[in-house]
């Protein structure tokens, strides 16, 4: 872990004892604590009450129901709490669940598919990032998120190069990152960026994760208006 950083003080909330046990031992070896791993959402809710976590990382789908049970426990825990941190894990994307935690405040967020998380130390690092404020999505989540609403709202304007440019932007990645991703010029993707906010009608702003939040919740507005 870097130097730099703090240890986080992590709620865990993963049912499978596989994988809760190897996160624990992942998050520890990079100098982290996990101060509670629970199996489900109402152990969820409660460690959050208890601890009082730097970041939460919850599964989608917890006992009893094994639907969403995670996920609307972070949205339960949000409430309480506003500016907490969460990371979702998944093997597939709830999409109005996801929406809604994702458009529903500006509090750092991540949402991430289990079986695309391939690096471990990058893992580690975007847990680091969101827990200091940073919004990461993975791209897939991203793309059918946008794909409910392709024919029947303003994303549908947006060309495929922009749709790839938001998608990045989604992932947390600074224009330069950008610009390296796609081969092609910082000016080219401030021009992009810039077509996408005047194409959804938002306002321009500084911080990438902050329009990535601004995309999803026009879109998430747009759903319920329908």
């Amino acid at each position: 872990m870097d130097g730099e950083r703090a240890p986080l003080n992590i709620v865990l909330a993963e049912d499978s004892a596989l994988l809760r046990d190897g996160l624990v031992n992942l998050l520890s070896r990079y100098g982290h604590r996990v101060v509670a791993a629970v199996t489900d959402a109402d152990g969820l809710l409660n460690a959050v009450t208890e601890h009082d976590p730097d970041i939460v990382i919850t599964d989608v789908r917890m006992p009893p129901g094994h639907t969403d049970e995670g996920l609307r426990a972070a949205l339960a825990a949000r409430k309480q709490r506003p500016t907490l941190p969460v990371l979702v894990l998944s093997h597939v994307v709830e999409k109005t669940y996801a929406s809604e935690l994702l458009s529903g405040s500006e509090s750092a967020t991540g949402y991430l598919l289990k079986e695309r998380v391939g690096d471990v130390r990058e893992f580690v690092q975007t847990v680091e990032n969101i827990a200091s404020g940073a919004i990461v999505i993975d791209p897939e989540v991203v793309r059918v998120l946008l794909s409910r609403h392709r024919t029947e709202s303003p994303v549908s304007r947006l060309s495929k190069r922009e749709q790839e440019v938001l998608a990045l932007m989604a992932q947390g990645r600074s224009n330069p990152a950008i610009a390296k991703d796609l081969s092609i010029s910082q000016a080219a993707v401030a021009k992009h960026i810039g077509n996408i906010l005047a194409k959804l009608d938002l306002p321009e702003d500084e911080q990438g994760h902050r329009r990535v939040l601004a995309v999803l919740a026009y879109l998430q507005h747009h759903d319920t208006a329908q």
